[in-house]
């Protein structure tokens, strides 16, 4: 749990404790201890925005903090604890049952007839109680015992009890730009470590990794230190970040190279589109006692890869090849797999799924989370309706010829794409002379509304 239930304390003093320790990770010792101080939210704590209206009412309210991991969330909610000079204390749902939430409850009992002073009671993670575990908040929620705090990184709509639900305010939080990324970059590094230095690309590099989560940036912030103060390196280069976070996710082969040179064999003879070396290295594999099934997933793989959407019927006759072979077994099924091997060696090519793949997967490992933009999101309950999801969303069927021209279904701000190019070859062909007509029919839609507009 983030905080020890059986020892509530106030949430300045806990943050100036962090502060003074230096065992204290990074994140702790640079949590904001005043709403000015923290980066990010300024939807919600700019001059005259929700929260920043909430510190300055002097009265606390019962919220729901909506948002990703590293936004902020525990952040806010021990501010508020000590913007009110109340006790917090905090709870994981991960951990905590009823029993758990009856003890909080009688330290907040105890503390308001001693003191006067109100209790915070924050929960972490509040999605993961079940209903009799929200439920058991209501009564002291009404009475005023406690004012309720919930963190959660799902839709409240759905993972939290519409009775608590209605006696809470829902505050949504974002993940951080690069912008925000980067004033808590410079503030760790000004503050934390000790004139470590970084190059435009290191900076850029960890900030892409950390996608807009500002706890998971200080956690690399600190191993690098860490790592960099061992190798005695004074400025880190994107090179030495590569090196240090990605060390331990390297993975290596565990087979022999014959056997991953006989996969690449098969492999390249089907994309030259040679039917009879194709037979020749999937036959050799079997007869050194390569499972079929192994096989079977590699030849669905190339089906994928190498013939996409040129001709679909490879996808289809891969995976029912997989599914004789575990119907028969050998060595009947191997028949079946081997007939794909066939079928795909003699099949139209293309790579423009496998491309459009890759380029899509670059580009969001190296972009941040954008938002989905309000007209694209669903919208099944009240509370969704109003924040604005889904309207003004055009349904395709009820447009002209079953397309709503010139919409967009990108997130705002980022630049059209076409990472899927089909090629000239069998069905993508016929897949590419459709593509370029819609373009054309946007192109001419979006040409009319700004003339219009």
């Amino acid at each position: 749990m983030p905080d020890e239930p059986a020892k509530p304390a106030r949430a300045h003093a806990a943050a100036a404790d962090a502060k003074g320790s230096s065992n204290a990770p990074l994140a702790e010792l640079l949590r904001p201890r005043t709403p000015d101080e923290v980066i990010g939210q300024q939807h919600l704590l700019g001059p005259g925005k929700p929260l920043r209206l909430a510190f300055e009412s002097g009265v606390p309210h019962s919220m729901i903090l909506w948002g990703p991991p590293g936004v902020g969330k525990t952040t806010l909610a021990r501010l508020m604890a000590g913007a009110f000079d109340a006790e917090f204390t905090a709870l994981s749902a991960v951990f905590s049952g009823v029993k758990d939430i009856r003890e909080a409850v009688q330290r907040a009992e105890t503390v308001v007839a001693n003191t006067g002073r109100r209790t915070i009671l924050f929960v972490d993670e509040v999605h993961r109680f079940n209903k009799a575990q929200q439920d058991a908040f209501l009564p002291y929620v009404e009475s005023g015992t406690i004012t309720f705090i919930g963190a959660t990184t799902e839709n409240p709509s759905f993972e939290v009890n519409s009775a608590l639900l209605s006696r809470a305010a829902v505050y949504v939080l974002q993940s951080l730009n690069d912008d925000e990324m980067g004033a808590l970059f410079d503030r760790a590094c000004a503050s934390a470590l000790g004139g470590l230095s970084f190059d435009e690309d290191a900076r850029a590099r960890l900030v892409g990794f950390a996608d807009g989560d500002a706890r998971k940036l200080l956690n690399l912030l600190e191993q690098l230190g860490t790592a960099a103060r061992t190798a005695k390196v004074d400025a880190v280069t994107a090179g030495f970040v590569d090196s240090t976070l990605s060390r331990n996710l390297r993975r290596f082969d565990k087979g022999g190279d014959a056997f991953y040179d006989q996969i690449s064999a098969l492999h390249k003879s089907v994309r030259g589109s040679n039917p009879d070396a194709a037979l020749y290295w999937f036959v050799r594999m079997l007869d050194g006692g390569a499972d079929p099934l192994y096989m079977g997933r590699r030849i669905v793989r190339m089906a994928v890869e190498d013939i996409g959407l040129a001709d679909p019927r490879a996808l289809e006759i891969s995976l029912q090849a997989c599914q004789t072979y575990e119907r028969l077994g050998s060595p009947e099924g191997e028949l079946a797999l081997a007939q794909a091997v066939i079928f795909l060696a003699c099949a139209a090519k293309s790579n423009a799924v496998y491309m459009a793949y890759n380029a899509a997967r670059r580009f969001v490992g190296e972009d941040g989370s954008r938002p989905v933009p309000l007209h694209l999101r669903n919208a099944p309950t009240k509370l969704m309706k109003n924040m604005g999801f889904g309207a003004e969303y055009r349904y395709a069927h009820d447009e002209e010829g079953g397309y709503a021209a010139g919409e967009r279904y990108l997130p705002d701000g980022m630049p059209d794409v076409h990472w899927y190019r089909p090629v000239a070859r069998g069905m993508e062909a016929k897949i590419a002379e459709k593509l370029d007509a819609l373009r054309e029919i946007d192109r001419k839609a979006r040409t009319d509304a700004e003339r219009d507009g």
